[in-house]
């Protein structure tokens, strides 16, 4: 289920109380600012490998790291049956409502000229994305900063909603990798022989989806280094790559296993939003600095920790049957949607806290983008948790 659908979809029956009240709980145990000295000196030590792999290979195959193992989830204080977790999350830095409202005004007006999302844009303002880069963008007060990150997700979200979900057309799955290689063209520009570019320049111009991706990085230009785009391009492929993966899905009547679909996840997550935090915010994170494995391991953990709240959120909204972190966990573990919840709720958490260690050895010793980059992405995760939060306000089956 895409993004936008789960924003406007219907609750879904049982799960949707229980869903509401994790994501409306006012609390954020997460410490406000990433570089601050945390209040308590428990910070484990880095893993010689990611989490959980040093076990799996056992102290006779290189496994002697530490992992690191995040302390017991935090449960809300009403009785211990109704109690639902508390997610691991820092708060918004900032709300600025009028900032965002003018950021979906002005995304909207755009999505209507390029032409995607036709006769959906009421779904579109009512989600309110710009609201979403607002949040997670709080570096910049500028709504054309804002407004060219907001561009870049919502192109990069019409094509699942367009080609994968089949929300505002037909999905054609057997098509889909065609459809990706073809837009991928004018991600990283296709450069043919004169006798046949224009007939690749008339597929791209009659697709409103491509027309959004050319756009959208053309606009992006006026506050990005070539390199900066280069890595957005980056993410955007390896983004269609998972497309293709669920694609296969959908084909083959694949339900994937827990371990695929996370493997799914940090492909198909948040991160080619929040690869714009320093063009946003206005410096640039060197792409030496941007390439390191350590640095890249903990970019991925913050796309997937971020991607599993939203994944938290559909489970109130959508069929048992399609994918998401909490219903393949019910399926697979063969446990109830609340014992779903908990141990999708253990696994955010657990991306955090690894997150949140590693994060704080690489900012001090590290040059000051890397901290300050670093710093960025823990703000963009409070905010994507507060728009989660506040749009289940709205759509979620308690709205008072």
């Amino acid at each position: 289920m895409s993004l936008l659908s789960r924003m406007s979809a219907a609750p879904a029956a049982g799960t949707a109380p229980l869903v509401e009240a994790l994501l409306r709980d006012r609390r954020r145990p997460g410490r406000p600012d990433l570089l601050a000295p945390p209040k308590a000196p428990a910070v484990p030590a880095l893993p010689a490998h990611p989490p959980g792999l040093a076990a799996l290979l056992g102290p006779d195959r290189g496994g002697g790291g530490t992992a690191v193992v995040p302390p017991p989830a935090e449960h809300s204080r009403a009785g211990e049956h109704d109690a639902v977790p508390v997610l691991y999350c820092p708060p918004a830095v900032r709300d600025d409502p009028a900032l965002g409202e003018e950021v979906d005004r002005r995304l909207v007006e755009w999505a209507e000229r390029v032409g995607v999302y036709p006769g959906e844009l009421d779904r579109v303002s009512s989600a309110g994305f710009g609201r979403l880069i607002m949040l997670a963008h709080p570096e910049t007060d500028d709504p054309d900063r804002l407004l060219a990150a907001a561009k870049c997700a919502l192109a990069e979200w019409s094509v699942d909603d367009h080609y994968v979900d089949g929300e505002v057309e037909e999905a054609r799955h057997d098509l889909l990798g065609q459809r990706l290689a073809i837009a991928h063209s004018v991600i990283d520009q296709a450069h043919l022989p004169r006798r046949y570019a224009p007939q690749l320049e008339r597929v791209v111009r009659a697709d409103p989806v491509m027309v959004a991706l050319r756009s959208s990085l053309e606009d992006l230009r006026a506050y990005a280094s070539w390199a900066q785009l280069r890595r957005l391009r980056h993410e955007l492929a390896i983004m269609f790559v998972a497309y293709n993966q669920e694609g296969v899905w959908h084909t083959a009547g694949h339900r994937p296993p827990v371990w695929e679909f996370l493997m799914h996840r940090h492909e198909n997550s948040f991160v080619p939003c929040m690869a714009l935090i320093d063009t946003v915010a206005g410096y640039e994170l060197p792409a030496e600095q941007f390439a390191r494995p350590e640095v890249r391991r903990v970019f991925t953990l913050a796309g997937s920790a971020s991607v599993i709240v939203n994944d938290l959120y559909s489970m109130g909204k959508e069929d048992p049957d399609d994918f998401s972190l909490p219903r393949l966990i019910e399926t697979e573990d063969d446990c109830s949607p609340r014992e779903a919840v908990e141990r999708t709720v253990q696994v955010h958490d657990e991306l955090m806290h690894a997150f949140e260690a590693e994060s704080a050895q690489l900012a001090a010793t590290g040059p000051p983008e890397l901290g300050r980059f670093l710093a960025g992405l823990w703000a963009w995760m409070g905010g994507s948790r507060e728009w989660h939060a506040s749009t289940a306000r709205y759509h979620g089956a308690d709205r008072s």
